[in-house]
């Protein structure tokens, strides 16, 4: 054990391999389907047979079959269950979840294939979303659960998806659309690296409940959630004062001090980015950049937020080329084109007013006029 102190020493008698904790997570080997543990980095190839059908090809012939489907992602532990059946029953228990919710059964038997997806479509799932085409769109808790929600995000992500079903289903685009939804700003749903991002914002300030506030909140926790200091002590009503001018909406103070409440069911509402990406095929990972500042929040099925999608994509299927993505297609036609064409209004919210937003900024006489 070299110089080690003996207090780290591990006794002989713990088989270390053998012991389990719960200190992290178990290691992702173990949840493999055998024909994926065989031929580890070591695939020759895959084709997409299907919108929501596709095959692996390891070099030594080794084939696994990847069936998808999308969820809602807030998911009921009967469908959950129901999901294990289908798995046990066609693919040896071997399923998973993508990073943007779509569900994934691993067949290693070609005779299984078609009985499964037979049976996924007579349970009504939907089946798709494999290759150029619009992927399960990702989204964070909402109103159903999250207590700083600027917008649903069960009940708008169904509408998008209501809406735009044939493009995951059918349907092809350019290349790969992902949709992200996040109810607020701290952006739990991958909004800022999505093609399309929904992001609900609140626009007012927080409401301060004096008389709550001496009772049931810590003054040094709630100045210091505050990440732009725009709380400070009020003294004289033993509570703290808000500056509006300092003020970023993100609702963090009410995380910790419920006497701090943002939400506003009018003025709530929801803005749009473009042009995010994870991948870095042909151009580097790129962050979402903001097109839509505000739209209002109209439940139940938000017509000016999908009516804007909408506009969105239609016109990146007329305009981009083959393999490009919605922030390459952007960049391709210039920024003042892509407003043009999208019929989006372009306003001050649109300029980036962060202290180094400069580096972002063209800082040359170089302008990319476009035809019309």
């Amino acid at each position: 054990m070299g110089d080690l102190p003996e207090k780290f020493f591990i006794p002989e008698v713990v088989d270390v391999k053998q012991r389990k904790t719960d200190i992290g997570p178990p290691h992702y080997s173990n949840f493999l389907p055998p024909v994926i543990k065989k031929n580890y980095g070591n695939w020759k190839t895959h084709e997409i047979l299907s919108p929501g059908l596709m095959v692996h090809i390891a070099n030594s012939g080794d084939k696994i079959w990847t069936v998808r489907i999308a969820s809602p992602r807030l998911l009921s532990t009967t469908t959950l269950r129901e999901f294990a059946d289908i798995a046990d029953k066609y693919c040896d228990g071997y399923f998973r979840f993508t990073t943007r919710n779509n569900v994934e059964f691993l067949v290693s038997d070609e005779n299984k294939v078609q009985p499964l997806i037979d049976e996924l479509k007579a349970k009504k799932f939907m089946i798709g979303g494999i290759g150029p085409r619009i992927s399960n769109v990702i989204h964070t808790q909402g109103w159903v659960h999250c207590h700083g929600a600027a917008t649903d995000a069960s009940g708008l992500v169904k509408c998008i998806m209501d809406e735009f079903a044939e493009y995951f289903t059918t349907k092809e685009l350019p290349n790969k659309v992902r949709i992200s939804l996040a109810c607020c700003t701290n952006m739990c749903g991958a909004v800022h690296c999505s093609d399309i991002g929904l992001v609900g914002i609140h626009r007012k300030i927080p409401r301060i409940d004096h008389d709550t506030f001496k009772n049931v909140c810590e003054l040094p926790s709630t100045i210091a959630a505050c990440p732009t200091a725009a709380i400070t002590p009020d003294p004289a009503k033993k509570s703290v004062k808000i500056n509006a001018d300092r003020c970023m909406y993100c609702g963090n103070c009410f995380s910790v001090c419920p006497a701090l409440p943002i939400a506003d069911p009018v003025y709530d509402g929801v803005a749009i980015v473009v042009g995010g990406k994870v991948g870095n095929l042909r151009t580097h990972p790129s962050f979402s950049k903001l097109v839509v500042p505000y739209l209002p929040n109209n439940p139940p099925r938000w017509p000016e937020v999908t009516k804007t999608i909408k506009k969105i994509l239609d016109a990146y299927i007329a305009g981009a080329k083959k393999h490009e993505r919605v922030g390459e297609w952007i960049e391709r036609i210039g920024w003042e084109k892509f407003f043009e064409v999208t019929g989006l209004p372009f306003t001050f919210q649109n300029i980036d007013d962060w202290t180094y937003a400069f580096k972002t900024f063209r800082t040359t006489a170089q302008i990319k006029w476009v035809k019309k």
